[in-house]
């Protein structure tokens, strides 16, 4: 982007947060503890995808709640549980910093007023109901995991009624005001301004703050319908959007934010832009999008386009969950072929990204009638009512029963014989005492041998009543010590920070529950803090 010596500033602050979800949230209040004077931006009403997200963090360590709930938890048990998950997406350093200082996280959440519960979940589930708020949120159950590491509970549910994404932004948001951050929403960041030396100095942007207060209402509502319900009806949010840049036509105004110390992006992901999934990720494209419009790599291009460099853009995260209810972890998930895709005690986006990366996103539950019975027993109480509806749909609309494991591979479209193969390979260990063939954990496995059979289609495809969710882990890349955003030579582009997801991070590898909230609020206290202590733009150019 050319440098701008003559750019004139509205409003200026010492450092500009572009983005109000928990990251940027998170940053904003960390800059202010820092003594920095915050402006930030969001295009729509704040909380971003935050607030449509079931409002898990991933901590432990031991936590203030999980000694509360008389689990215990130590450095070393989470950090070899998360080498295993997160692999080399961020360096080894990062990551024992991101584990050492996990409790002193959910400590700082809850000082600024977010809830958290010690109610431990009995039951292994994708999402615990509003009974339970500490569960086993990934894999830490799965066979490939307790090899190294006793299972512990790290999913910390924000306390709060149904998904708890809202009761995660809110306190955050609040807090954020409390201590001075001015927001202001309906505003898009366009452009990064430079000085001559390629200094990020400031934002231009279009801001809905002068139209009428009718419109500011009515943009705020339309804004608000396209994040939920939209985000499960994509024609009404199409609809909404459409409306949006209506409305931008004829009402936004262009502003430039002065950042006398730095920009902070962040902006989210970009699982909302079909261009960029079908150029790095094709193979996502039947999911349904977790987060709002505004997850449109909007932040990442404004990086790109003074010097950085975007990475592991191909990863996606593709939910299939099985439980509740519960009964099905004990079934067995096969593909096309009738071959046994994964162990079922594993997280649901591990299912997902084995059954897109290596079963062309088909696959199906294989249950006999002893399963099928508890599992219809199991939700009347263990689901929320949004997981009673997906699993009854599944059970009544996207299923067939036969009396034979041949009747019923025929009816699914799945290979007989591949089935036939696969189940007598499971019952087989299961009679002899031996492991598991996909490495299911002994309490899991259950001999599946009581006709009626029924197999229920989980595939990856565009579903209204059993949707695949997915969100892009890819980002650009930041100094791990800073949260800097680097060129290409790996050198930090002056004044500019990203957090979230639009930067890589923790979960950029693999993602389980509450891994990505919880590297929002590590990464953006991160950039906060480090850009706030930055030196002025006027003091670099004195």
């Amino acid at each position: 982007m050319a440098a701008d010596e003559t750019a004139t500033f509205a409003t200026s602050a010492d450092v500009v947060v572009v983005g109000f979800g928990a990251a940027g949230a998170c940053a904003a209040i960390t800059a202010r503890e820092h003594g920095a004077d915050v402006i930030a931006i969001d295009r729509a009403n704040g909380g971003g995808a935050t607030t449509l997200s079931g409002g898990i963090i991933y901590a432990g360590a031991g936590t203030t709640i999980q000694k509360q709930a008389g689990v215990n938890d130590t450095v070393e048990q989470m950090l070899t549980y998360l080498r295993l998950e997160v692999g080399d997406a961020v360096s080894p350093q990062t990551l024992e910093s991101f584990v050492r200082n996990s409790p002193e996280m959910i400590t700082w959440l809850r000082h600024h007023g977010v809830p958290f519960d010690a109610t431990l979940c009995p039951y292994k589930t994708s999402f615990p109901n509003n009974r339970y708020y500490l569960y086993h949120s990934g894999s830490e159950n799965a066979g490939a995991f307790r090899e190294h590491t006793p299972p512990v509970q790290r999913g910390h549910r924000v306390k709060g009624k149904g998904t708890s994404g809202k009761q995660l932004y809110a306190p955050l948001a609040k807090a954020a005001l409390a201590q001075g951050v001015r927001l202001h929403p309906h505003t898009t960041a366009t452009k990064l301004i430079q000085d001559s030396t390629g200094r990020v100095t400031g934002i231009e942007a279009l801001t809905m703050h002068y139209a009428p207060p009718r419109i500011r209402r009515r943009y705020a509502g339309m804004a608000q319908l396209s994040a939920k319900p939209g985000i499960y009806y994509p024609p009404l949010r199409r609809a909404m959007e459409r409306r949006l840049r209506e409305l931008e036509r004829r009402y936004a105004r262009p502003v430039r934010i002065e950042a006398r110390r730095a920009v902070i992006l962040c902006a989210g992901g970009f699982i909302a832009n079909r261009e960029w999934i079908h150029r790095y990720a094709p193979q996502y494209l039947n999911g349904l999008q977790l987060g709002t419009s505004g997850d449109d790599g909007s932040g990442i291009k404004l990086a790109l386009s003074v010097g950085a460099v975007a990475d592991r853009m191909d990863n996606v995260s593709a939910w299939r969950f099985i439980s509740p209810p519960s009964a099905f972890i004990g079934a067995i998930i096969v593909d096309q072929q009738g071959r046994r895709i994964i162990d079922e005690t594993r997280y649901g986006a591990a299912v997902g990204q084995a059954m897109v990366r290596q079963h062309d996103g088909k696959g199906w539950i294989l249950a006999d009638a002893a399963l099928m019975k508890a599992a219809r027993r199991q939700l009347v109480r263990q689901p929320l009512w949004f997981q009673r509806a997906q699993s009854a749909a599944l059970m009544a609309a996207d299923s067939v029963r036969a009396s034979s494991l041949a009747d019923v591979a025929r009816a699914a479209g799945v290979d007989p014989d591949g089935l036939l193969a696969t189940v007598a390979a499971h019952n087989e260990a299961f009679d002899s005492g031996n492991p598991d063939p996909a490495g299911k954990p002994k309490e899991f496995v259950c001999r599946i041998s009581r006709p009626p059979y029924t197999l229920l289609n989980i595939s990856v495809r565009p579903s209204l009543i059993n949707p695949t969710p997915m969100l892009t882990l890819g980002g650009i890349r930041v100094d791990e010590g800073t949260g800097a955003v680097l060129d290409q030579a790996a050198n930090p582009i002056p004044g500019l920070f990203s957090a979230g997801r639009t930067a890589l991070g923790v979960c950029s590898n693999s993602y389980v529950s509450g891994l990505s909230l919880a590297d929002c609020v590590f990464s953006g206290r991160r950039a906060g803090r480090c850009a706030a202590t930055s030196r002025p733009a006027h003091q670099i150019a004195g």
